[in-house]
């Protein structure tokens, strides 16, 4: 069994992500506020997944990882943004090799975004995160 543990906090686009690979069965996902006394120890994989928030991941994700995940996991990321940069994964990959465990697998979509000053212009990406970068998701998610 996997558990997927996010942050999804303004238009829920990395939500929709882990709704739909927890509907595959074999995943439980919570948000990264109710994993309280969760023992993350028995789980196979452990998905960490958020929107990005200036940049990275949001604060409440890193935060987790370096006080609550365990040592030693195989951990994939998913990721929603207005935009696509392969840093968005930076710190939160350097947080979880801090805690002597493997990344092994990153995705990530274009979501709604409004952060800002993108709030003046109605957002970018609207009608993101789409069916298809949705099952783009469960696809990667499958292949792990």
């Amino acid at each position: 069994m996997d558990i997927i543990i996010y942050y999804s906090k303004h238009h829920g686009n990395t939500k929709k992500l882990c709704t739909e690979i927890e509907k595959e069965g074999k995943v439980k996902i919570i948000e990264v506020s109710e994993v309280g006394g969760e023992d993350l120890k028995q789980y196979d994989k452990i998905g960490l997944a958020s929107g990005i928030y200036c940049g990275g991941f949001g604060k409440p994700i890193i935060k987790f990882v370096k006080e609550k995940l365990p040592a030693n996991k195989k951990v994939f990321l998913l990721a929603t943004s207005g935009t696509l940069k392969d840093h968005y994964f930076k710190s939160v990959k350097k947080a979880v090799a801090g805690k002597g465990s493997e990344v092994i697998g990153t995705y990530m979509c274009i979501g709604y975004d409004t952060f800002g000053p993108l709030k003046l212009v109605g957002g970018v990406s609207k009608g993101h995160p789409n069916k298809e970068e949705i099952l783009g998701a469960v696809k990667f998610y499958k292949s792990l």
